[in-house]
Protein backbone atom coordinates (compact mmCIF):
# COMPACT_ATOMS: atom_id res chain seq x y z
CA UNK A 1 0.00 0.00 0.00
CA UNK A 2 2.82 2.44 0.91
CA UNK A 3 4.54 1.76 -2.42
CA UNK A 4 1.30 2.57 -4.21
CA UNK A 5 1.07 5.94 -2.47
CA UNK A 6 4.72 6.68 -3.22
CA UNK A 7 4.38 5.61 -6.85
CA UNK A 8 1.14 7.54 -7.34
CA UNK A 9 2.68 10.73 -5.87
CA UNK A 10 6.18 10.26 -7.28
CA UNK A 11 6.27 13.73 -8.87
CA UNK A 12 5.36 15.40 -5.59
CA UNK A 13 7.97 13.47 -3.59
CA UNK A 14 10.67 14.25 -6.17
CA UNK A 15 9.71 17.94 -5.96
CA UNK A 16 9.75 17.81 -2.15
CA UNK A 17 13.10 16.01 -2.01
CA UNK A 18 14.76 18.41 -4.45
CA UNK A 19 13.33 21.41 -2.59
CA UNK A 20 14.42 20.24 0.87
CA UNK A 21 17.90 19.15 -0.26
CA UNK A 22 18.60 22.35 -2.21
CA UNK A 23 17.21 24.52 0.60
CA UNK A 24 19.38 22.78 3.19
CA UNK A 25 22.48 22.92 0.97
CA UNK A 26 22.05 26.61 0.16
CA UNK A 27 21.30 27.45 3.80
CA UNK A 28 24.41 25.56 4.89
CA UNK A 29 26.55 27.42 2.34
CA UNK A 30 25.12 30.73 3.54
CA UNK A 31 25.85 29.73 7.14
CA UNK A 32 29.47 29.02 6.13
CA UNK A 33 29.61 32.43 4.45
CA UNK A 34 28.27 34.19 7.56
CA UNK A 35 30.78 32.39 9.79
CA UNK A 36 33.63 34.15 7.99
CA UNK A 37 32.67 37.30 9.86
CA UNK A 38 33.52 37.88 13.50
CA UNK A 39 30.27 38.28 15.45
CA UNK A 40 32.24 39.07 18.62
CA UNK A 41 33.68 42.14 16.87
CA UNK A 42 30.19 43.07 15.57
CA UNK A 43 31.44 42.69 12.00
CA UNK A 44 28.60 42.94 9.42
CA UNK A 45 28.69 40.35 6.64
CA UNK A 46 29.74 41.30 3.12
CA UNK A 47 26.30 40.94 1.55
CA UNK A 48 24.72 43.25 4.13
CA UNK A 49 27.50 45.77 3.45
CA UNK A 50 26.83 45.57 -0.30
CA UNK A 51 23.08 46.03 0.22
CA UNK A 52 23.63 49.01 2.56
CA UNK A 53 26.05 50.67 0.12
CA UNK A 54 23.84 50.07 -2.91
CA UNK A 55 20.78 51.33 -1.03
CA UNK A 56 22.63 54.54 -0.15
CA UNK A 57 23.99 54.92 -3.69
CA UNK A 58 20.60 54.40 -5.38
CA UNK A 59 18.83 56.74 -2.94
CA UNK A 60 21.45 59.42 -3.60
CA UNK A 61 21.25 58.84 -7.36
CA UNK A 62 17.49 59.39 -7.13
CA UNK A 63 18.09 62.74 -5.44
CA UNK A 64 18.19 61.81 -1.78
CA UNK A 65 20.63 62.99 0.83
CA UNK A 66 21.54 59.69 2.46
CA UNK A 67 24.52 58.05 4.07
CA UNK A 68 25.35 54.91 5.99
CA UNK A 69 27.57 54.25 8.98
CA UNK A 70 28.57 51.01 10.64
CA UNK A 71 26.94 50.60 14.05
CA UNK A 72 29.14 50.06 17.07
CA UNK A 73 26.54 48.17 19.09
CA UNK A 74 25.63 45.43 16.55
CA UNK A 75 26.69 43.96 13.21
CA UNK A 76 24.67 46.37 11.08
CA UNK A 77 24.60 49.75 9.39
CA UNK A 78 22.77 52.93 10.29
CA UNK A 79 20.94 54.53 7.38
CA UNK A 80 20.59 58.32 7.46
CA UNK A 81 18.34 60.66 5.52
CA UNK A 82 19.23 64.36 5.79
CA UNK A 83 21.59 63.52 8.70
CA UNK A 84 18.77 61.85 10.67
CA UNK A 85 19.27 58.20 11.64
CA UNK A 86 16.18 56.53 10.20
CA UNK A 87 16.65 52.74 10.03
CA UNK A 88 19.25 50.09 10.57
CA UNK A 89 20.26 47.58 7.93
CA UNK A 90 20.96 44.17 9.47
CA UNK A 91 21.81 40.75 8.03
CA UNK A 92 18.11 39.93 7.57
CA UNK A 93 17.72 42.97 5.30
CA UNK A 94 20.00 41.56 2.63
CA UNK A 95 17.27 39.19 1.34
CA UNK A 96 19.62 36.21 1.09
CA UNK A 97 17.18 33.99 2.98
CA UNK A 98 14.46 34.98 0.49
CA UNK A 99 16.85 34.26 -2.38
CA UNK A 100 17.60 30.82 -0.94
CA UNK A 101 13.89 30.03 -0.70
CA UNK A 102 13.36 31.26 -4.27
CA UNK A 103 16.25 29.23 -5.69
CA UNK A 104 15.27 26.05 -3.83
CA UNK A 105 11.78 26.19 -5.33
CA UNK A 106 13.15 26.74 -8.84
CA UNK A 107 15.56 23.82 -8.42
CA UNK A 108 12.66 21.66 -7.23
CA UNK A 109 10.89 22.35 -10.54
CA UNK A 110 14.14 22.30 -12.53
CA UNK A 111 14.42 21.54 -16.19
CA UNK A 112 17.70 21.81 -18.06
CA UNK A 113 20.73 23.09 -16.18
CA UNK A 114 21.08 26.11 -18.47
CA UNK A 115 17.42 27.18 -18.31
CA UNK A 116 17.20 26.65 -14.55
CA UNK A 117 20.49 28.45 -13.86
CA UNK A 118 19.60 31.43 -16.03
CA UNK A 119 16.19 31.78 -14.40
CA UNK A 120 17.69 31.56 -10.92
CA UNK A 121 20.31 34.21 -11.79
CA UNK A 122 17.68 36.51 -13.31
CA UNK A 123 15.39 35.98 -10.32
CA UNK A 124 18.17 36.66 -7.82
CA UNK A 125 19.04 39.88 -9.62
CA UNK A 126 15.38 40.97 -9.63
CA UNK A 127 15.01 40.14 -5.93
CA UNK A 128 18.24 41.97 -5.08
CA UNK A 129 17.27 45.13 -6.97
CA UNK A 130 13.74 45.15 -5.59
CA UNK A 131 15.07 44.56 -2.09
CA UNK A 132 17.23 47.68 -2.36
CA UNK A 133 14.21 49.63 -3.62
CA UNK A 134 12.19 48.15 -0.73
CA UNK A 135 14.73 49.38 1.84
CA UNK A 136 14.69 52.86 0.30
CA UNK A 137 10.89 52.93 0.45
CA UNK A 138 10.92 51.72 4.05
CA UNK A 139 13.48 54.37 5.02
CA UNK A 140 11.58 57.21 3.39
CA UNK A 141 8.24 55.96 4.68
CA UNK A 142 9.68 55.88 8.20
CA UNK A 143 11.23 59.31 7.66
CA UNK A 144 7.86 60.84 6.73
CA UNK A 145 5.44 58.54 8.58
CA UNK A 146 7.30 57.19 11.61
CA UNK A 147 4.01 56.24 13.31
CA UNK A 148 3.49 53.58 10.60
CA UNK A 149 7.02 52.15 10.72
CA UNK A 150 6.04 48.85 12.38
CA UNK A 151 3.25 48.01 9.92
CA UNK A 152 5.33 49.16 6.96
CA UNK A 153 8.34 47.06 7.97
CA UNK A 154 6.52 44.01 9.30
CA UNK A 155 3.55 43.76 6.93
CA UNK A 156 3.53 45.96 3.82
CA UNK A 157 7.06 45.50 2.57
CA UNK A 158 7.34 41.74 3.35
CA UNK A 159 4.13 41.31 1.33
CA UNK A 160 5.82 43.18 -1.49
CA UNK A 161 9.01 41.10 -1.58
CA UNK A 162 7.25 37.76 -1.04
CA UNK A 163 4.65 38.75 -3.63
CA UNK A 164 7.43 39.27 -6.16
CA UNK A 165 8.96 35.89 -5.28
CA UNK A 166 5.58 34.17 -5.56
CA UNK A 167 5.03 35.80 -8.97
CA UNK A 168 8.46 34.62 -10.14
CA UNK A 169 7.62 31.08 -8.96
CA UNK A 170 4.31 31.09 -10.84
CA UNK A 171 6.00 32.40 -13.99
CA UNK A 172 8.62 29.62 -13.71
CA UNK A 173 6.08 26.85 -13.30
CA UNK A 174 3.66 28.07 -15.98
CA UNK A 175 5.92 29.69 -18.57
CA UNK A 176 9.46 28.40 -18.31
CA UNK A 177 9.82 25.06 -16.55
CA UNK A 178 7.67 22.95 -18.81
CA UNK A 179 6.12 21.43 -15.67
CA UNK A 180 2.73 23.10 -15.98
CA UNK A 181 1.21 19.91 -17.37
CA UNK A 182 2.43 17.82 -14.43
CA UNK A 183 1.18 20.43 -11.96
CA UNK A 184 -2.32 20.36 -13.48
CA UNK A 185 -2.53 16.56 -13.36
Amino acid sequence: MMMGVLQKNKTFFIFLGKFVLSYLLLSFLYWLFLNQYDAAKLEPDGMTRIVAEQTRDLANFLGGDTRIRKRNSEASYKFYINDAHIVRIVEGCNAVSVMILFAAFIVAFSTTFKRTSLYILAGLLIIHILNIVRIIFIAYAVYYYRQYSRVLHDVVFPLFIYGVVFTLWIMWVIKFSGNAKSVKA
